[in-house]
């Protein structure tokens, strides 16, 4: 066991992109955890920035923006300062709400039911949107529900891909190297996407340790998508890296 409130060098393995997996990477530091950083999607700028200039350019002829990831705020705002005073945007966490707050777009509004599409459209903000006019952020094969749930409520959507999302070319030898070390005492997992590149990068021998090792994952459908690639020991945590954080704790503190 660990020190309550402590990871006391747990071995934590993080599989995000890289940009956020250094922020939580300091999260788990700070409590004494050792972070194992290894990002199985890779973020890219657009192949056609195209539609994106041109919603960019266009912003003040929306009534509401929605952004779907940090990666979304990162690749989708242009200029902050040029932001229209009346276009109200939404977030589906806190990470995407603080990353719109960093380049000083205020009033973010975040459901308060789950963290994703459906807590989204659960708002009252979308309850009567006919007329409305709604953009899309997100990254290329997203999924579909916001946009046409949105729009058979009669708003009228437009989605514009702003980043993609890619599979890491270097090999996984460094993490294969630490599975079979034991230095992984557990596995944060944040999107389906990100599961299915890690297993494609990993051998036989590496698969089997990581769908041993107690795997935290902050959303059912990430769970489901683990369970069915044969991870044993999923923890479905709170949303958030606080979620994420708190489930770490509670787990090490008993085991």
């Amino acid at each position: 066991m660990t020190s309550p409130g402590r990871l006391d060098g747990r071995g934590i393995l993080i599989t995000r992109p890289a940009r956020q997996a250094a922020g939580f990477a300091r999260q788990v530091a700070a409590i004494g955890g050792y972070p194992v950083i290894f990002p199985a999607i890779v973020i890219l700028p657009p192949d056609d920035r195209t539609a994106l200039d041109r919603a960019q350019r266009e912003l003040a002829r929306y009534d509401f923006a929605v952004f779907v990831s940090a990666n979304a705020v990162e690749y989708g705002v242009a200029e902050p300062a040029a932001w229209p005073a009346g276009l109200i945007a939404f977030a589906p966490g806190p990470g995407t709400a603080n990353a719109l707050a960093a380049l000083g777009i205020g009033n973010v509004r975040q459901p308060t039911t789950t963290m994703d599409s459906e807590g989204l459209l659960a708002l009252p903000e979308f309850a009567t949107v006919a007329g409305k006019r709604v953009l899309i952020f997100r990254g290329g094969g997203g999924r579909e529900l916001l946009g046409e749930t949105l729009a058979a409520r009669g708003a009228i959507v437009d989605t514009v891909d702003c980043y993609r999302r890619s599979r890491p070319e270097a090999n996984a030898a460094g993490l294969e190297e630490a599975l079979d070390a034991g230095r992984i005492d557990a596995v944060t997992l944040t999107s389906s996407e990100g599961i299915d590149n890690l297993w494609a990068l990993l051998g036989r021998a590496a698969r089997e340790r990581v769908a041993a090792t107690p795997t935290f994952v902050p959303h059912p459908r990430i769970a489901a998508r683990a369970g069915e690639l044969g991870f044993a020991r999923i923890t479905v945590t709170p949303p958030a890296d606080a979620g994420l954080l708190a489930a770490l704790l509670k787990y090490f503190a008993t085991h």
